[in-house]
Formats: C-alpha cells, structure tokens, sequence
C-alpha cells in the first residue's frame, strides 16, 4: 500500500511577517480553494471575487492586483487562524462543495462526469484510489507462485513495479540501461526537460513539492524517478544492463519462456506466468534517410544518444530536424557554436509559455508544502486546462472551407493566436515565412516555448535552411539548390521508431506467430494494452495511447497500470492460468478508434508525422477523450478475454 497523501506535509510555524511575505507567491485561484477547507466556510465561493476561464499557462485566474490582493488578505488571517489554532483542520467540505469549488476555481462548469475522475486524481480523500485492493482469499503463496516480468524502468514500468511490490506479487525488471528513468536516463542533449507541468508530470501517490523548475530538466527528473525507485523497494528488483531478446508463449505451462541477454551477451532464459511492457514509444533512435551519412568524415551523432566528450565551442555544426528535442537543444548550442545550421523540413507550431524556464520560488515551495490542500489543488489547476477542452478545436469539421490551414473554426482562431506569437518576435519577412506552418494546429506535436527558439533562430551564427537535403558529404550537407554548409558536427534530431512498438524483441505468441510480423507498421491492441494471441502480456503506451491533446502521460500511465493490476487480481481470486483478449472485442475497438481517429486533426491528408504509419492510418495517438479513456481502464471487463 502506498502511504497516505496527507493534505499537508509540514505544519506552520513561521511568524505573521513570514506569511504575509509569502502569501504573495501564492496562485489566487489555489489559495482560495485552500481558505475553504483553513475555515469551513464557503463564504469565498460567493463572494463578488471570482477567477476567470483557467488557461495553460495563468496561475492567478486573470484576476486584477486589486482582487489578488483581497484574497491574499483572506488567506492570510485563515493562515494565521489555522496556525494559531494547532493547524487543525475543520470537517471537509461536502462532496457538492467539492463539485461547486472545481467549477469555481477554473471559471467554467465541470461536467459532472469529470468529478469522480478529479477526485481520484486529486486525492482529497488521503486515500490512493489507484492502488488494487485485493480479496483476502487470494493466499500468500498463490501469490508467490505467481512471476512477472516487467520489461523497462522508464517511467511507466517503475510505477507498474510499485504496484506489484505494493500487490505482493514477485516480479523482475528487465532495464537495458544502468540506471533507472527511461527517457529521462537516456536524453541528455542540451536543454533536455518536461514539456508537462511538473507538478503534474509525478506520480499522483507521491507529488513532488520540491521541484526546482515548473518543467524541469532531465537530470531532476531522473533523480525523481530514482527516488520513487528507492523508496518503494523496487530497485533490488531491477536487472540493469540487460535486455529481452525473445519470447514466446508456452501453451502447456500457461507461462512466457523468456531469453534475456546481458551487456556481454550473456543469454540466460526466464520463466513468467505474465509480461508488463513499459518499453515506450520514444526510446529507439531514427536516423533519416539521407545518403552519405556514412561518408561523413567530422563526428555525427542523434540527439537522443549525445556524445558530451565532444566540444561545440565555435565550431560549425548542424542540426537536422525541428522537432521537441531540436526545440530545446538549438538554443543551447546555439550559445557555443561557431556557426549553427538548422535542417528543418516542417515547421512546428508552439504554445506560449512564459514559465518555460522559470524557477520555482521558494514561497510557492513553502506552499505547496505547508498549506492544506494547496498543492492537491494545484495540480488540478494545471490538469484542467490541459485535459479535454481542447478536443473541440481538434474535430475536423467537413464543412469548414479552409481546411489545408485549419480543420474548424476553433481551430483556425488558434492558429491566428500562434501566428500573432510568432509575429510579435520575428521582424524578418523571409523567416517569418520559414517558421509559420502551413499545416492546421496541434497536426503535430505541440512545443512549449518561451522565445527561446526564435530568438536563437535570429542569431547572427545561425540560419535555419529550409532547403532539402540532397545527401550529406564528407566536409558538410548539400542541398537541393546545390549549396554545400560545411560542418564539424551534425546533431541528428530526428525523432524515434514511434511506430515500432516492443521493437526490436522477439515476441511470438501461442498461434506462433511474430508480433512483429503480425503488426508490421500497423499496430493495435485492445485499449492499447492487451492483443489477441499474446495471452498475460501487457503494454504499458501501447498502440494509440500517446496524448496529442490533453494530460500527462503519467495520469495515462496510471489508468494503464491499474487496468493491469485488475487483470492479475482477476486472474489469481479466479484461478485462472490466463486471460486473452477476444479477437472480436479488439477489431471492434480499433475500428472505433479509427473512425474516431479519422476525424481528428492527426489525420489531416496534409499531414506528414510520426502520428501516422506508412498508410496513413494513426497509430500511436489517443483519440479518446481523458475521462472515457479513464472510465474504461478502471477496471477489465472479464468478457472481454478468453479465460483459461
């Protein structure tokens, strides 16, 4: 079991001056929900002092200094009040006071339907809704005799790791790198950092309050991840260096036989009654297709495999793509490189974020640790705005007249807002050109910027070639117009085998045919987590689960995960060896998440992104909005498989 998430982490002792200074660092609309539960009045909620629609980005509710200030008034005295009074608490609000302070605090109406889901979320409770309770006849032993291998300690195996540890079930992770953190071990460019809230972006059992970023770098990320590792004895648990090779389904003994191979190549073969993936989508680098990378004679590495023995000061390098990673890592180099060269084949469309690199102040710290309920409701704040209010704007309208540069009338308002953006930083006509997408918004990942990536676009040692590339030759890359750059250095940022999933094991299933094979570059499987004729296997950001839209993949993860702990606990208070998902039950839901998916913007015939597979079809992103996507996973429907 998971400890419980106390509404506070330390009580308040500082004086009256310390709270009046910090309690200007408070977000007002967080602040106000905090002084319902400090007094146990709803007095706050219908007063004249109301905060605004919530948008990505805004903490204080687009309220004026003279409203923040009242409220910081009010939040004040219930501080002192509350410290004054032992830090006592009063009974909680009514679960319709809770429903009434969501609405209140985003400044538009939260569907009812959306409340359970927030609520477990948030966890107002104290309790960890997301852990799997199990029946108490389920014997110790049964559980004993019962292996799982859980494939990866990136983000998601490690919280699929804590769930079994939590469950009682035997288990082993089988991690590739020396260390655990998944994509956070293994990117290490320039600027590598979280592109979600990091408030958000953490297990919803353990927030972090001491994050030194609102998105922060990779190297506080990992150690996040480390820590949860350590802290839920999962480490010992963790084979690192190693790598499943194959496996395959043993029919007679309802279990997968599993080779593993080890850094020297040493193979060694398991045995596991169920496999959890937690492999990713975004962890198998690509490199383009471009000739004569292998002609190259300066150094030449991707983004997502950075050689740090080398040095960029004032030597000429470019940089090959324009995707998330090249967003953050140009800046950077830009500040060392003689002379940057940036290939961009399409530009991206970002989101404004003043708060990019900003720190987090050390009242917002004191906060978030001190004041009761704050931090619970803070994280709500940054959920909402990011959760399903975007669909909309996403739905591909059929009759919108002007669809090669937006799929609806929302949609086309956001681009004219992300247009304006642009405008506002780039003087020059022929860049602005070069760096406004043709395409609709959000066709394609989203990248949060803070003018940082247009400022190093308008250095004076940079320029962004929007040229083809014809191939790349031994001093530098000739483009198509037959100009040849001359570098020292090429930085492929040019993304990952999205669309390879599980790549490159060997799974074979209990028909004895390849998942590979079965899938080619197609991929699906039943809420992108189980596939017919691979029995007791799991993926965790399976096919289709990539958010594109709304959330965390964390808050995805954990739907995920408890889906999984549901499928074993059905198995084991069953007695059963096995479950498979029913062929019927999984071409019924691929084909609503393709009808689904073909109304999105994601599959846009303008459209070229690792979103889509060789036909078009989209097979990595999430169509489904976050509260069916969460309904659905909350527990397996039994008829949905195949027992045995």
């Amino acid at each position: 079991m998971t400890r419980p998430i106390l509404p506070v982490e330390e009580p308040i002792t500082e004086d009256d001056a310390f709270l009046e200074e910090v309690v200007q660092s408070a977000s007002i609309p967080t602040i106000m929900m905090s002084i319902v539960h400090l007094t146990g009045s709803r007095d706050i909620l219908q007063g004249p002092i109301r905060p605004g629609p919530a948008m990505l980005g805004d903490a204080q509710g687009g309220l004026s200094d003279t409203d923040r200030a009242q409220v910081r008034a009010l939040a004040l005295e219930a501080l002192k009040a509350y410290r004054d009074g032992g830090c006592q608490l009063p009974p909680p609000p009514s679960p319709e006071t809770i429903h009434e302070m969501m609405s209140f605090m985003v400044g538009q109406e939260v569907p009812a339907q959306y409340v359970p889901m927030m609520l477990e979320e948030m966890a107002l409770d104290g309790q960890d809704a997301r852990d799997v309770h199990w029946d108490e006849n389920v014997a110790t032993d049964i559980k004993q005799r019962f292996h799982v291998i859980v494939i990866g300690a990136g983000m998601s195996g490690l919280l699929a790791a804590i769930r079994l540890e939590e469950a009682g079930i035997p288990y082993t992770v089988i991690e590739k790198n020396d260390g655990i953190g998944g994509t956070w071990y293994e990117n290490t460019y320039p600027g590598c950092r979280v592109d979600i809230a990091n408030h958000f972006y953490c297990y919803s059992f353990e927030p972090n309050h001491d994050w030194p970023e609102h998105f922060s770098q990779r190297r506080e990320l990992r150690a996040y991840f480390e820590g949860c590792a350590d802290k839920y004895g999962v480490r010992p648990h963790v084979r690192f260096e190693t790598e499943v090779a194959r496996m395959h389904w043993d029919a007679a003994a309802s279990e997968w036989a599993v080779t593993i191979r080890s850094k020297d190549g040493t193979e060694q073969k398991l045995r596991a009654n169920a496999i959890i993936s937690g492999v990713g989508q975004l962890n198998r680098p690509k490199f383009p297709d471009i000739d004569g990378q292998a002609s190259f004679e300066g150094i030449a590495f991707h983004s997502a495999e950075w050689e740090h023995e080398h040095d960029l000061e004032g030597r000429n390098v470019a940089v090959i793509g324009t995707g998330a990673s090249a967003l953050q890592l140009v800046p950077e180099v830009a500040k060392q490189a003689g002379q940057l060269y940036v290939f961009q084949r399409s530009p991206a469309w970002m989101l404004p974020n003043a708060s990019y690199h900003a720190q987090v102040s050390e009242g917002k710290k004191w906060l978030l640790k001190h004041v009761p309920y704050y931090s619970r409701w803070y994280r709500f704040l940054l959920f909402w705005p990011g959760s399903d209010g975007l669909m909309p704007s996403l739905i591909v309208d059929p009759e919108w007249p002007h669809p090669e540069r937006s799929v609806n009338a929302l949609n086309d308002a956001a681009r004219i807002f992300f247009t304006d953006y642009m405008k506002e930083q780039v003087s020059d006509p022929e860049l602005l050109e070069k760096v406004v997408p043709k395409y609709p918004p959000f066709g394609k990942r989203m990248l949060q910027d803070n003018g940082s990536w247009l400022d190093a676009l308008q250095r004076d040692n940079v320029e962004l070639v929007t040229e083809g590339i014809e191939r790349i030759t031994e001093k530098g890359v000739l483009t198509d117009d037959g100009q040849e750059r001359p570098v020292d250095v090429i930085v492929f940022a040019s993304g990952f085998h999205a669309n390879r999933f599980l790549h490159p094991m060997n799974v074979v299933g209990n028909d004895g045919i390849g998942l590979a094979e079965r899938w080619g570059d197609d991929p699906s499987a039943y809420l992108g987590i189980t596939i017919p004729h691979y029995p007791n296997l799991f993926c965790l950001y399976g096919p289709a689960t990539n958010l594109a839209h709304a959330g965390s993949i964390i808050f995805h993860s954990e739907c995920q995960v408890r889906y999984i702990m549901g499928c074993l606990k059905a198995l084991l208070e069953g007695g059963h060896s096995a479950m498979e998902c029913r062929p019927e039950v999984n071409e019924a839901y691929n084909e609503r998440l393709d009808e689904t998916a073909s109304k999105t913007v994601w599959a846009h015939p303008g459209m070229n992104s690792w979103y889509k597979n060789s036909k078009g079809r989209v097979t990595t992103t999430s169509p489904w909005l976050l509260v069916d996507y969460w309904r659905w996973t909350q527990e397996p429907d039994l008829s949905d498989y195949m027992l045995s």
